[in-house]
């Protein structure tokens, strides 16, 4: 039931076109005049704040209330709706878009924002030395960015982005994108962040030089105070364009890892929102109190990542046995229990109309024969490997099941390391790593979100995996002049990712947590955005 809706709600977001709705005339205060103070669980304690050195969904909730891009999100169904910038014109030839700033829009400081910010913020973003994850949000779609990116020019004025005046930024594509607008409403890496602000606590490009511990953005609200491993409080920005409308006056972000501790913290009144929930404990809220259960679609992939770079994961037969060994239907009913589906793909079934034909198959029989042409005949000499996952409940129960999988019909020991996240964050971008636990939750709503990361040398391409043919088939994809083309090359690409297995797919995500009934404006999304300034409390 949850795949045939959801397949139904990915066909509305692709169709949804971008017009701006009415404002809420709402306060910031409830009708009692009591101050509003939203307390969520936000999983982990965020590795930066920096919009453009963050990758983790923590991290991305907490950008979403301090930096406003210049398109947003509607609140209902995440179409793009004017943001930062009030309004834009598209080139005739989809090359071209001018985006028009709004002439009130200011920095949580109360500088102006401009267009000139925009310019200096995409240069830091695309550094090399930032070294950005998501770079290539910029360079595959900007014209001359990836040549700047990839040292190519060092003249930043061959790419394109120009600020034609104060208000009005005009950015310059390689290609036609007609989901560019999703790109933007949905993703950090397009915000601006305030480079002057930044220069003062070192050089601009430089990560993690400490700016964010006393950060300045554009957003509906501002950092207020910053506990690390106890909280992150936000209050309403004064400075904001649209103050007037957002009802919260301050969010409370606890980075509680263990969904247990979160259910007690609901329980008692001390969260509002949960970042994850019990699995075991889903039929009783389900049955005795469905008010309090928020269950919902979720655009993303749980998956196992392979180091491509390590032995024995050099070897596809390796790689395609331990894919074949797991029971994806078991994982999903006796572990996860939340109404997640298996996966046989790595892209997403319906999104945007889009279904990959290649999937995974065979069984344990085939993964046993796979083993034994590499070497390894009923498990035999496998070396010592270990699975990282980060630290949360559910992630060691699917580890410890699939683990037991693994020796069951391989005959191979695998060894289980869990790390808090950010120490999991470290290991994965060294690459220290031989097995890791991961999961691709969707930037916006377009097939193209679950390919690109797996381009040579992309900043999410973890798993060192590399492929010229699919390469060429993803810039050939960019530059598809209509969605059937595009969506032909993607099944080759498929096709690829299923031969090859880089990545081992285990389930799509469902989003199962709990949410106090007294929290309005909180609807349902593919992406589990939800703008924080349409939230209020009754």
């Amino acid at each position: 039931m949850i795949r045939r809706g959801l397949i139904l709600l990915l066909g509305i977001g692709a169709l949804a076109g971008c017009h701006k709705r009415a404002a809420d005339p709402a306060a910031g205060s409830s009708a009692s005049g009591a101050r509003q103070i939203l307390r969520v669980g936000n999983g982990s304690e965020p590795q930066d704040l920096d919009p453009q050195a963050i990758q983790g969904v923590p991290e991305h909730r907490l950008a979403m209330a301090l930096f406003e891009g210049l398109v947003t999100e509607d609140p209902i169904d995440l179409h793009p709706v004017p943001g930062a910038a009030q309004s834009w014109e598209i080139s005739a030839d989809g090359l071209s878009y001018w985006f028009h700033l709004r002439p009130t829009g200011a920095w949580s400081d109360g500088e102006p924002l401009t267009a000139a910010d925009y310019v200096a913020s995409y240069q830091r973003m695309l550094s090399p030395r930032m070294a950005s994850e998501y770079a290539y949000l910029l360079y595959n779609f900007i014209a001359g960015a990836d040549d700047y990116y990839h040292g190519r020019t060092k003249d930043f004025g061959k790419v394109g982005v120009h600020a034609i005046d104060p208000h009005t930024l005009l950015v310059q594509l390689a290609n036609p994108t007609p989901f560019l607008l999703r790109i933007i409403a949905c993703h950090n890496a397009w915000d601006a962040v305030p480079t002057k602000v930044i220069a003062r606590s070192g050089p601009v490009d430089l990560r993690a030089n400490g700016w964010s511990k006393h950060i300045v953005g554009n957003g509906a609200y501002r950092l207020k105070q910053w506990l690390p491993g106890q909280k992150i409080v936000v209050e309403r920005n004064p400075h904001y364009w649209n103050n007037a409308a957002t009802k919260l006056d301050q969010i409370e972000f606890y980075p509680v890892e263990e969904p247990s501790t979160e259910e007690r913290m609901f329980r008692t009144g001390q969260l509002d929102i949960t970042y994850e929930m019990p699995r075991a404990k889903v039929s009783a809220y389900r049955q005795n109190h469905p008010d309090q259960l928020f269950e919902s679609a979720y655009l993303g992939d749980y998956f196992y990542r392979f180091n491509c770079s390590r032995p024995p994961f050099t070897d596809v037969r390796v790689r395609r046995a331990l894919c074949l060994a797991i029971d994806r239907e078991r994982i999903v009913r006796d572990v996860t229990k939340g109404g997640e589906e298996p996966a046989y793909a790595v892209s997403y079934p319906g999104t945007a109309g889009y279904f990959p034909k290649a999937k995974l198959k065979g069984g344990v029989a085939e993964a046993q024969q796979l083993l034994a042409e590499a070497g390894f005949p009923g498990g035999r000499g496998f070396p010592t490997v270990t699975l990282l996952y980060n630290t949360q409940q559910m992630h060691r129960e699917v580890a410890e099941a699939i683990q037991a999988m693994w020796q069951r019909n391989l005959g191979i020991t695998i060894q289980l390391r869990n790390e808090e996240w950010k120490v999991y964050l470290d290991a994965q971008h060294t690459h220290d790593f031989d097995l890791e636990r991961a999961g691709w939750i969707a930037d916006y709503v377009d097939p193209h979100v679950f390919l690109e990361i797996w381009e040579t040398g992309n900043g999410n391409n973890d798993s060192q995996w590399s492929d010229p043919e699919y390469d060429r088939l993803l810039h050939q994809a960019l530059a598809a002049p209509t969605d059937v083309e595009r969506y032909a090359l993607y099944q080759r690409m498929d096709e690829i990712l299923v031969d090859q297995c880089p990545v081992l797919p285990i389930f799509y995500y469902t989003r199962v947590y709990l949410k106090s009934p007294r929290v309005t404006g909180w609807n349902p999304t593919l992406l589990d955005d939800h703008p924080w300034q349409s939230v209020g409390l009754r």
